[in-house]
């Protein structure tokens, strides 16, 4: 069996997050993905820790199944190898502020030019036009200027980031789905195309049902805890030990975490006996419920609930969920043996094609590890070509 973008050749100049995340899911999914670096010091994630034995475990969670060039962009040389690479390759992702390409001579319309069939993603903080092109970001920056920050947190407390980088992850993904759309389109019609994504665009697009409440009751969302804003009980509880979480999306569910928890006479209550009510209740509800479940450990509340078709949950840590059987099941925590660090468990794939199965995880490459195989056997490059651009800066 063939892995779903086998064959598929990308130049993935991206660094940091947003853009190697979106690279390494095409990877995952078989792509061949040259990660083009800049001499001596690369992505610059190669240097943010944590560490292992100097190796940068925060590299090597997001440059999985990829390949290392050094190169010089800011060499004629440079530019003309890259050049040539370019008239062979399906995709190209960057993540540099707009314009910088261009000022390298290499922006999309030159590209372009010499390979119609070329899909150029960029993915940047906030897109290819509009008055904020040109400013930095980073994911803390678009969290708050896309609204996110405002919506998460305790109420009346401060607006809080998501504990995960939503603002690349979210952009990583999105990029993801416009290459593979363009992809797509370029089976049919031949020709490839810019796919523009920006990061605080991404974070608006995620905003949910906050826009549809502000447009439809004119009142500003702010941070309402873990409970959903429209769907009652839907939040965290606390049993006598520990946290856990409890879903209740529907009357027939509620009716259901009644009799589970002994409170029938809740049913019956009328401040609780619709969503809507129980919407408008929350806080009521929240302290009544508070009390219920401190009567009891959380793993004896998980097995009533699961025994009457409650939906709910342990609010894991990251060590329970390195544990977890549905995680090690789905072989989400894939052991990697990088060169200095030794074996280390890291986050696999969570893309599972049943015709298609993802590559195996190879490590994330060592700075130019693979720069003068690529020159060789996919440009023809001889030994002497290549030690002389080395000599000259060239290639790491």
């Amino acid at each position: 069996m063939f892995s779903a973008l086998e064959g598929i050749l990308v130049l993935d100049l991206t660094r940091v997050l947003a853009g190697p995340f979106c690279t390494m899911q095409l990877a995952d999914l078989g792509a061949r993905v040259i990660k083009i670096e800049t001499p001596r010091q690369g992505d610059d994630a190669r240097a943010y820790g944590p560490f292992l034995n100097g190796e940068s475990i925060y590299f090597a969670s997001l440059n999985r199944n990829k390949e290392s060039l050094v190169l010089d962009l800011k060499s004629e040389a440079g530019r003309q190898i890259f050049l040539r690479l370019v008239e062979l390759a399906d995709i190209l992702v960057e993540n540099f502020r707009p314009g910088t390409m261009d000022n390298l001579g290499l922006g999309y319309s030159r590209l372009r030019d010499l390979n119609n069939r070329l899909i150029y993603a960029a993915c940047s903080g906030f897109g290819q036009t509009g008055p904020y092109r040109h400013k930095p970001a980073y994911d803390v920056i678009v969290q708050a200027m896309g609204g996110v920050m405002s919506l998460t947190g305790q109420p009346g407390g401060e607006p809080t980031r998501v504990g995960a980088s939503i603002g690349d992850i979210t952009a990583g993904l999105y990029t993801t789905i416009g290459i593979l759309a363009a992809l797509r389109a370029c089976d049919r019609t031949g020709l490839g195309q810019l796919v523009d994504v920006g990061m605080m665009d991404c974070q608006v697009a995620i905003l949910e049902n906050a826009i549809a409440r502000f447009e439809a009751t004119g009142e500003v969302p702010r941070g309402i805890g873990n409970r959903h804003p429209s769907i009652t009980p839907f939040t965290s509880v606390k049993a006598r030990d520990a946290d856990l979480v409890v879903a209740a999306g529907n009357d027939a569910l509620w009716r259901k975490l009644c009799q589970a928890t002994g409170r029938q006479d809740l049913e019956k209550d009328p401040r609780f006996s619709t969503n809507e009510q129980r919407t408008q209740n929350a806080e009521v509800l929240g302290r009544i419920l508070g009390e219920v479940f401190a009567s009891r450990t959380r793993a004896e509340w998980l097995s009533v609930l699961e025994g009457a078709g409650v939906p709910s949950g342990p609010i894991n840590t990251v060590a329970d969920i390195m544990s977890d059987p549905q995680v090690e099941a789905r072989q989400m925590i894939v052991e990697v043996d990088l060169p200095a660090a030794g074996p280390v468990r890291l986050a696999g794939s969570p893309l599972k094609l049943s015709g298609h199965p993802s590559q195996d995880s190879r490590p994330s490459p060592s700075l130019g590890q693979h720069t003068r195989p690529i020159l060789r056997d996919l440009l023809g490059l001889s030994d002497v070509e290549i030690d002389r651009l080395a000599e000259k800066g060239v290639i790491g």
